[in-house]
């Protein structure tokens, strides 16, 4: 049975019955940061072995108009497959791979770098992301526009000329296919403080504009080798474009590369947005208040396998981003156990959750003085969209379906 639930509102009192970092990170115990080189080989092992079995496929695919639907079915198999390989180069980014630093790194490299990654300068914006979630100024990526900024007031303009329908489906379409290019090449939808634009790579003019610098000077030669890890790809797939013709490798590896991004941007938005979600600014912000406003989704066995978890043990990542995903599923009981009102859990199915998403969340207002900042519900929302969804209202006890 769903249970309907209203909107939950943080204000600064509630803020302050949160637990501390140090409380957060000790109910998990040590050993779960432990590595375990076997089995991050053996998950790196299978995505890698799926990845290369689809893509090969791929090479046997006629290139004729009749073959479309086989061809959009190989890149949504693939691209999903694939999928895994970005998440074990993530999981490097984040120390929680291999306990030899240099093998960490080149796992990394060159795993982010067959995906047209920038490894190390997303490394370090992605740190950012880790220390300042849901600050809205110093937050790096998914950070929504205030209502009373002008990118707020342009978004929210367009989100009521459009309606629920059109300006779902534009959100779908420019996060999902254009979110992540934007993001690396412009930093669109960064943190305010880091100035807009910013780049992943260059770090001289224009990219200079903020009060914090997202890539300092001495990040340069780290940004260097990452765009030659990027580039040393393109020079791959121009000189199989030569030698097989460019439709092939823009089937090949164009389309999995697009659903790829698609499943990358996907988690990343559900992980850290809905209507029950706040952003906090710089006065009202803790690090565990930013930590706890993330939430696991049900992905499925399928997904979960594939992809390493990454959807579904989200919470548990932000406390402790070190902890490997074969022990994330223990971290995350641990601590639905130790705080189960705060820890997030939203059981609304995937496409569901997606499409509210995309359709109600456009800018964020405060909801009260010195509280957090929650996507304002478009004219039109009912409250049967908020059904069977799972959260936490700080004392306020936890709805669930």
């Amino acid at each position: 049975m769903n249970l309907t639930v209203s909107q939950p509102t943080i204000s600064s009192s509630s803020v302050s019955s949160y637990p501390s970092k140090a409380e957060l990170l000790a109910c998990l115990p040590p050993e779960l940061v432990e590595l375990n080189p076997r089995k991050a080989w053996r998950s790196l092992g299978i995505s890698l072995s799926l990845s290369l079995l689809a893509y090969g496929i791929g090479t046997w695919i006629p290139l004729v108009p009749g073959a479309a639907p086989l061809w959009l079915l190989y890149g949504l198999v693939t691209g999903t497959v694939a999928g895994g390989c970005w998440v074990i180069a993530h999981e490097c980014g984040h120390h929680a791979f291999h306990p030899n630093r240099r093998v960490e790194a080149l796992v990394g490299f060159v795993l982010h770098s067959l995906l047209l990654v920038p490894y190390f300068t997303w490394q370090r914006s992605h740190a950012v992301h880790h220390a300042h979630c849901n600050h809205l100024e110093g937050g790096e990526t998914h950070v929504p526009p205030r209502a009373d900024s002008p990118m707020g007031r342009l978004v929210l303009a367009l989100s009521r000329q459009l309606g629920t329908a059109l300006f779902g489906s534009l959100s779908l379409v420019s996060h999902l296919l254009l979110g992540w290019p934007l993001y690396l090449f412009f930093g669109v939808a960064g943190g305010s403080d880091y100035g807009a634009p910013t780049s992943h790579f260059w770090i001289g003019t224009p990219f200079r504009n903020g009060r914090r610098q997202l890539f300092p000077d001495s990040f340069g030669p780290s940004m260097q080798l990452s765009n030659l890890g990027v580039l040393a790809m393109l020079v791959i797939l121009v000189l199989a474009a030569i030698q097989w013709s460019p439709a092939r490798v823009l089937c090949v590896y164009g389309l999995p590369y697009l659903v790829i991004n698609a499943w990358l941007v996907g988690y990343t938005w559900l992980q850290h947005t809905d209507l029950d979600i706040p952003h906090f600014a710089s006065d009202d912000w803790t690090w565990a208040v930013g930590a706890l406003q993330t939430v696991d989704r049900p992905y499925g066995p399928l997904l979960n396998f594939l992809h390493h978890g990454i959807g579904a043990t989200h919470v548990c990542h932000h406390v402790n981003p070190r902890i490997p995903h074969y022990n994330a599923w223990r971290g995350t009981a641990l601590l639905r156990q130790r705080f189960p009102l705060l820890v997030r859990h939203d059981p609304t199915p995937i496409h569901q959750a997606l499409w509210r998403v995309a359709s109600r969340c456009a800018v964020v207002r405060q909801a009260t003085p010195a509280g957090g900042f929650y996507y304002q519900v478009q004219q039109g929302c009912s409250s049967e969209e908020m059904e069977g969804r799972e959260f936490a209202d700080v004392g306020g006890g936890r709805s669930a379906a």
